[in-house]
């Protein structure tokens, strides 16, 4: 996505503005270029939904936005679509679901991704127990 060079301003602002828990600013920043489809602006968007920050907690809103920033090609927002679906937040719960969003992100080195799959398969939530994946994955993490 071609941002003009106000919107790519208006984007390392939000940023900004979120790292310093400035979140309405953030929200009033990222909004429209979320809307616009910038997927970075669209992540974001996702998790100020998700915990409420500078805007009324919606999982909702939460699931459109990271949904629509993973299918972008997002790789954090392949990260949060497998924690929606793993916890059921703005999704129904669905384990296999959340295995192939974790899978995404590890093939895209997200340790995060790395270490929730293996604490699936280590309590067996959602999935059978699988001690050796579970190593597995933890190994690949640095772990």
């Amino acid at each position: 996505m071609n941002l003009s060079e106000s919107e790519i301003m208006d984007l390392n602002s939000g940023l900004k503005a979120l790292e310093d828990k400035h979140f309405a600013r953030a929200a009033q920043l990222l909004s429209p270029l979320a809307e616009k489809g910038e997927p970075e602006a669209q992540h974001r968007m996702a998790v100020m939904y998700q915990n409420g920050l500078g805007i009324h907690r919606n999982e909702t809103a939460a699931a459109l936005w990271m949904k629509m920033s993973a299918d972008q090609g997002y790789e954090l927002a392949w990260h949060g679509m497998g924690f929606m679906f793993m916890e059921g937040e703005g999704v129904e719960k669905n384990a296999q679901e959340a295995i192939k969003w974790f899978t995404k992100g590890i093939d895209a080195g997200l340790i995060g991704s790395m270490t929730t799959l293996a604490m699936m398969y280590k309590e067996g939530n959602g999935v059978e127990k699988n001690p050796e994946e579970a190593e597995r994955l933890l190994k690949l993490a640095g772990f």
